[in-house]
């Protein structure tokens, strides 16, 4: 292997991107698509999370989320029931990116990050922000609007709508 070879494979970067994504989100994919202007690939990991009671089965959510990327390039989606930080070192990613909505955010994720680091000192969590128009946007409003039989189809990807 010459030596611009080796430098093209040591500059390719990896990114892991996670949640319940319970729906994926309109806000979800605006983050997704800020990281893949920044990473060569960036692995959206479906947690299980059966703990969070979500309200569609973890088969679906990573549906949801295959649909929703499958136009962007360098989009890779996974299902997974451990630790993010070992599903990140499994795949030898040693970013985490993170979305932060609002300042209420940035406590609970800034421990995260923290937290990911200690088991792992490799691991960078990497934070971005939505768009203001994508600011306000959760799973949780989602699933509320849902629960009531609100219009919600504006706050999630059209690939979504269909699935469901």
């Amino acid at each position: 292997m010459n030596k611009e070879n080796k430098e093209q494979i040591s500059s390719y970067k990896s990114a892991i991107y996670s949640g319940t994504f319970d729906p994926i989100t309109n806000g979800h994919m605006d983050i997704i698509k800020r990281a893949a202007n920044i990473f060569d690939e960036v692995i959206i990991a479906v947690a299980k999370s059966e703990r969070k009671k979500p309200m569609f089965s973890h088969e679906q959510r990573v549906e949801f989320a295959k649909e929703a990327t499958k136009n962007i390039s360098g989009v890779k989606v996974v299902g997974f029931d451990t630790l993010l930080v070992d599903l990140a070192t499994s795949l030898s990613i040693t970013t985490i990116i993170r979305g932060l909505r609002a300042v209420s955010d940035f406590e609970y994720e800034l421990q995260m990050g923290y937290a990911n680091s200690s088991i792992n000192k490799t691991i960078e969590t990497l934070y971005l922000m939505p768009t203001l128009e994508n600011a306000f946007v959760s799973s949780t409003i989602v699933r509320e609007i849902i629960l009531f039989k609100g219009k919600f189809q504006h706050l999630v990807p059209k690939e979504v709508i269909e699935c469901m």
